[in-house]
């Protein structure tokens, strides 16, 4: 009897890890959950969403009145402040964050309070235009500074005070 119930715990097993095989995975894992705090009215804020749940995380999205509040609840220095504001894994993720991003910082799992991309930057995630990318940045930040941890789009050909730049 005990080799019986010994043989289905490991054809058990074997079922679950071979699954994440036939996947791709290493392991049979869970999509990542995420909750995302947005403004009931704000339709980048779906798009984000939509990008997040391509990407295969599982999104609980919260509506709230007072994203100023939101925000204060989770440190998001004034400067790096967007739109919606998510938590994932005790990290706070504000504004149009790639999603490969989230998944590289929760692989590398930083001493930091999260990721932000500040204002709304056309050609992010939730923000597309067409082919548009606007430059922006990926900014980690934590109680000891911020840290640009990744780059996207291109510089503009015409300069800050609106001369054109070199090519």
């Amino acid at each position: 009897m005990k080799y019986r119930v010994g043989f289905l715990v490991l054809s058990l097993l074997l079922v679950s890890f071979g699954s994440g095989i036939a996947r791709g995975d290493d392991t049979a894992a869970e999509p990542l959950s995420i909750t995302v705090y947005k403004s009931p009215t704000c339709g980048c804020c779906k798009q984000w969403i939509a990008h997040l749940q391509e990407n295969g995380f599982n999104v609980l999205a919260v509506d709230s009145d007072d994203m100023s509040a939101v925000k204060a609840q989770f440190e998001v220095p004034e400067e790096l402040r967007s739109c919606h504001t998510a938590r994932i894994n005790g990290y706070t993720v504000e504004g149009h964050v790639p999603a490969e991003d989230i998944l590289a910082m929760l692989e590398n799992a930083p001493e930091a309070k999260g990721l932000s991309v500040p204002g709304m930057p056309v050609g992010s995630p939730g923000m597309e235009v067409g082919d548009r990318v606007d430059p922006y940045e990926v900014i980690q930040f934590s109680s000891e500074g911020n840290e640009v941890v990744a780059s996207y789009g291109e510089p503009s050909a015409v300069d800050v005070d609106g001369e054109q730049g070199a090519q």
